[in-house]
């Protein structure tokens, strides 16, 4: 290898930080299929901080993605960040497109903690990878050191490279185009050239178009839109350039350039972006974007849009710049005066309101159109003649930015576009009228209510505890007066005034409780679940004969205290169910539920078959590849094939989901099957389903010797989903706030959710979860417990706020959700279980009128994946066992142990067994574990159960002020607090003020990890073959069935019918890739945010 190349792989620098000397502009993302963000968001932030302009393209981007922009964007340096497998692949490819496409001076970056072992490490540097930085690399240098090195390596100076001529420029050369921007932003071109430029740029025709408006406003998705629509109207035949501009920071000089992570429409041949930094101009453009318009002319474009950076009232200085302007704002523009100060009425040819679906939206419309009408002085026209549009750039097919495109159609034209007859039917009126709302805006503070809901019911509880102890205090009073023979009279009338103020509920509490107390003093206890009866052993006996209960019983002797215990803790299995939902937890099966997926679906099958041996119920938790988690079937491309059967198992058809659970009684009241997956959950659920009712369909035929009737079809379907158990995940919310594996658009997902639990009311499917509301990955993200669990319950509120508005009963589907939390090390996780179930069954009795099923919150804990560090393996374990001890004392439902070595690999069969062992020790040997609330009654649980409530509450109310979790989310309210928690744990990790055993103290002395020997799982180039030519199979096999039906399910779409009724039809015939492709043209993209 070269010189250069060897420098990289030298000892990295130490040394205080020198200012660059050039401009350095990096290209940061995630691999493709890979959400986890949390890193690369880390990184670029400190990157933007040492002073670079960094284009961040966000989670899951293709080798293709990245190249383009890092080519389009003439950037020095592309940091990727690598968890989720195929890192070989993935940036071999990288380099080999790089080299080919003439951007191999550009330097490779990358990271994946210990996911990315040394051997890999050596392999890619060699390859010409600049710099895999390895776990030891950051304990050596630190986050900021790792950066520093970064912006050593790429401090060159880019002008080298650029066209000393303009005629590569004139025959489209679009790199030739990128690096002569970047001469012309950096000043480097010369004045010959600078001038030719202008003078040649005027006999162009080329229209430009201006987008300028308030921060926030939505312009990067109005934009994105936009070209959308001019793409589909002309077949793809203009070529589009994008320059977007954003604000430098004054004091680094970085600049965070965001517009490209908004935009899904701008990949393609004739499509080109390009991110400038204002720099100093102390303006919303650069002071060189006259010159760059100009050379773009020079390129063969047919139009050019300029986006800005948000401005202020006073701002217009993109008039000058370009033929045709856009502004854009939204509703919230305070008093209809305040429009009389914005400069942009005035010069603006068109208006947009974005965000059309807010508060106010209606009556913006009205009084812009005024304004518009006054500053025109078009006194003859009608206000609603003026070119203002209410737009939602938000919503897929918004038939209100349809109209604002037709209108720049017509304002272009006159002005040298030339278009081709569109296909897009005209729309009707300026503004969009498709307001599909999830939560109705009258009930935007259902989270406040919720918190004033649950600290009233404290409240109450108090009041009611004074009450019960003067009950008990009179009467003693009056006992001890009777003793003695004196009269108690007098005392007579205050006890009967307060039995009238004492509920009838707290006083039942009470004086039923030696009832209580008796029945659990036998050797059995008798429970009826849904008509069955229980019985229950309520004591073991230890090796040394003491006496176990399975429930210890509170000693209080004073009846106030009793209440409190009864009215906020209580026995398992009562409200509000504290201390667990069941009185008992189930005889002979343990809670355990391990994740299994890895290669193709027949590896997995066996590693289930080994996993549920010796179990007597069957417990499946399914951990599905990258490549599925994104609705994608495998392919050859090195960075899809790279990652199939990786991290989790390949599943693109309904073949396949019949290979995983092959040999297994999939409705029998003894299997449950979780499935973890989310953006395409509702297609995997319909494959899931299929499986079941083709298993009974098949027992049907073995036991009967012939195929059934049509009608007895029809009934074998039915019983199946009133009987089969399990979970999908399909939590878009959390996806869209921490995980990334969003494909579709939030809206139309969340449409998809609610079809799936409406098919499932009305089918009579109550033993199957229809979402697993998840808290488990918000944490992965880097939330600490306490917004782990605000945000995991505030959206499962969300959905049960969206499900009521659709028309549901409250009990008709909240016993179908339930929750995923992680446990990790932190002293709140102790109580996550027990605060989470009083608030839930508190706000559904009290706020929501539900019944006692409804109110009782289940739930899935999982140890904690973050806590699991490359360094030191065996000692995972170790942290495991605590986290998974905790879960047990919390009464967790079900429980997945990791194992140790998942710090860096999807786990062996040893590294499992070892895993299991953690939960069948704890289950079988601990002592302490055979009793069931041994949390209750310790101090510090009681205060952190009090404090983790009260915080909660207090983030609802934090939530509520931004118009809810979905206008939470708007603002990025629960990413960015999400990345601020992570980087405060990355700090103090780094630091070593946070210490983490054998990470960064107590390390081992005589460690070499390059010399370290781990045996990985990845998928064979044999399993990746056959899913490959298993899909070539299947879909040749449905070639004629699989188009009526894909043409049936996007007509669904567009009607607004239950989707999940036709995809249990589509699955039968459609890959998961053909089905989600779609999808996508009805229902649009996930559109990522920063």
């Amino acid at each position: 290898m070269s010189a250069v190349v060897s420098h990289f792989r030298s000892p990295l620098p130490g040394s205080d930080k020198v200012a660059p000397r050039n401009k350095i502009r990096f290209v940061t993302a995630t691999s493709l299929f890979d959400g986890h963000d949390a890193s690369i968001n880390i990184m670029r932030r400190i990157i933007q901080g040492s002073g670079a302009e960094v284009i961040h393209l966000g989670h899951n981007r293709s080798v293709e993605e990245i190249v383009t922009a890092a080519l389009q964007e003439d950037a020095q340096g592309i940091a990727i960040s690598s968890y989720q497998g195929g890192h070989v692949e993935f940036f071999k490819y990288m380099i080999d497109l790089l080299r080919e496409r003439g951007g191999g001076n550009i330097k490779v970056f990358g990271g994946g903690g210990g996911v990315i072992v040394p051997d890999e490490i050596r392999e890619l540097h060699d390859y010409g990878v600049a710099r895999i930085f390895s776990p030891e690399d950051g304990q050596a240098l630190g986050l900021q050191g790792m950066i520093d090195h970064m912006m050593e390596v790429c401090d060159t100076d880019p002008s080298e490279y650029a066209p000393k001529t303009l005629d590569e420029v004139k025959n489209g050369d679009w790199l030739a185009l990128s690096r002569l921007i970047t001469a012309l932003e950096n000043r480097a071109a010369a004045t010959e050239l600078r001038q030719q430029i202008l003078s040649e740029s005027k006999n162009r025709t080329v229209p430009i178009l201006g987008i300028t408006g308030t921060g926030g406003s939505g312009k990067s998705s109005l934009t994105d839109e936009l070209v959308r629509r001019f793409r589909l109207d002309q077949d793809d035949r203009l070529k589009i350039g994008v320059i977007a501009a954003d604000p430098s920071r004054r004091k680094t000089g970085g600049a965070l350039l965001g517009d490209r992570i908004r935009m899904n429409a701008i990949t393609g041949p004739n499509l080109y972006m390009r991110s400038l930094a204002t720099r100093a101009a102390g303006s919303e453009v650069p002071e060189t974007l006259g010159e760059i318009l100009a050379a773009c002319k020079l390129a063969g474009f047919d139009l050019l849009i300029v986006e800005t950076s948000g401005i202020g009232q006073g701002d217009a200085a993109i008039v000058p710049l370009v033929d045709r302007s856009l502004y854009v704002m939204t509703p919230e523009f305070g008093a209809a005066s305040q429009l009389e100060k914005i400069d942009m009425l005035d010069f603006a040819d068109a208006v947009a309101i974005n965000k059309f679906d807010r508060k106010g939206a209606e009556d913006a419309l009205r009084d812009v159109r005024k304004q518009v009408q006054r500053n025109r002085k078009a006194f003859g026209q009608s206000p609603d003649d003026m070119p203002v549009y209410g737009t939602i750039a938000a919503r897929f097919n918004d038939n209100g930015v349809t109209a604002l495109y037709q209108g720049l159609v017509g304002l272009l034209g006159d002005k040298g576009l030339k278009l081709d007859a569109g296909h897009l039917p005209p729309a009707e009126g300026k503004a969009s009228t498709s307001k599909t709302v999830i939560v109705p805006a009258a009930r935007a503070r259902y989270l406040a209510e919720i918190a004033d809901a649950v600290r009233g019911y404290h409240k109450e509880v108090e009041k009611q505890v004074k009450l019960i102890r003067q009950r008990q205090q009179l009467r003693s009073v009056m006992g001890l007066l009777e003793a003695e023979g004196k009269a108690t009279a007098d005392l007579q009338p205050l006890l009967d005034k307060v039995e009238l103020e004492v509920d009838s509920h707290a006083r039942k509490l009470v004086d039923m409780w030696p009832q209580v107390k008796a029945s659990y003093s036998g050797d059995d206890y008798v429970v009826k679940i849904r008509d069955k009866e229980i019985r229950y052993k309520l004591t073991t006996r230890s090796l040394s004969g003491s006496r176990i209960p399975k429930v210890s019983l509170p000693r209080f002797d004073e009846d106030g205290e009793l209440l409190r215990w009864m009215m906020l803790e209580n026995l398992p299995g009562s409200f509000p169910y504290t201390a667990g939902v069941f009185a008992f937890k189930r005889e002979n099966e343990d809670p355990t539920r391990m994740f299994a997926g890895e290669g193709d679906p027949f590896r997995t099958n066996r590693r289930f078959k080994k996993l549920s041996a010796h179990a007597e119920a069957t417990r499946l938790s399914t951990a599905f590849d990258s490549v599925t988690l994104y609705g994608c079937d495998p392919d050859e491309r090195p960075d899809i094939y790279g990652k199939v059967g990786n991290s989790g198992v390949s599943i693109a058809t309904l073949d396949d989901l019949k290979v995983l659970y092959s040999g297994f009684q999939v409705c029998a009241p003894t299997t449950s099957v979780s499935m973890t997956i989310n953006g395409p959950a509702p297609i995997i659920l319909a494959m899931y389903f299929n499986n079941a009712f083709d298993h009974q369909i098949e027992k049907f035929e073995h036991d009967n010797h012939r195929p059934p009737t049509d009608d007895e079809i029809e009934k074998i379907k039915a019983w199946v989903l009133k009987n089969i158990r399990g979970t999908v995940q399909a939590d878009i919310l959390k996806e869209d706030q921490g995980q990334n594996t969003c494909i579709f658009s939030t809206e139309f997902a969340l449409k998809m959710m609610g079809d799936i639990q409406e098919y499932f009311v009305h089918h009579g499917v109550q033993n199957f979860y229809s979402v697993s509301i998840s808290g488990y990955h918000i944490a992965e993200a880097g939330a600490n417990p306490i917004s782990q669990l605000a945000f995991t319950m505030a959206n499962g509120f969300t959905y049960v706020e969206a499900y009521l508005a659709r028309g549901m009963h409250i009990d008709d589907f909240a016993p179908n959700l339930s929750f995923f939390f992680s446990n990790g090390m932190d002293p709140e996780y102790s109580v996550m279980g027990r605060v989470a179930r009083r608030i839930w069954a508190t706000a559904m009795r009290y706020k929501y009128g539900a019944n006692e099923r409804s109110q009782k919150l289940k739930y899935h804990i999982q140890t904690s994946g973050r806590s699991l560090h490359a360094q030191e393996m065996d000692f995972n374990d170790i942290r495991t066992t605590l986290q998974a001890l905790i879960a047990i004392y919390d009464n967790c439902n079900s429980l997945h142990t990791n194992a140790y070595d998942e710090a860096i690999t999807t786990p062996t069969e040893e590294s499992v067994r070892r895993a299991m062992a953690v939960q069948l020790i704890i289950n079988k040997e601990w002592g302490l574990a055979k009793n069931e609330n041994p949390n209750q009654g310790a101090f510090i649980i009681d205060e952190l159960t009090d404090l983790v409530e009260e915080a909660v509450l207090q983030e609802f109310e934090r939530i509520s002020e931004r118009g809810g979790v979905l206008g939470a989310m708007e603002t990025g309210y629960q990413r960015g607090k999400i990345q601020e928690e992570s980087l405060y744990y990355e700090t103090i990790k780094h630091d070593g003020s946070f210490p983490i055993i054998g990470v960064n103290t107590f390390r081992n002395p005589n460690a070499k990890p390059d010399q370290l020997k781990i045996e990985l799982a990845r998928s064979s180039d044999e399993e990746k073959q056959s899913q490959l030519k298993r899909l070539r199979e299947f879909q040749e096999r449905n070639r004629k069935a699989s188009g009526p039906i894909l043409a049936r399910l996007k007509q669904a779409a567009i009607n607004n019918e239950n989707l999940f009724a036709v995809l249990v039809e589509a699955v039968r015939y459609c890959s998961l890739g053909q089905i989600t492709t779609a999808l996508f043209e009805v229902g649009g993209q996930y559109r990522r945010n920063m």
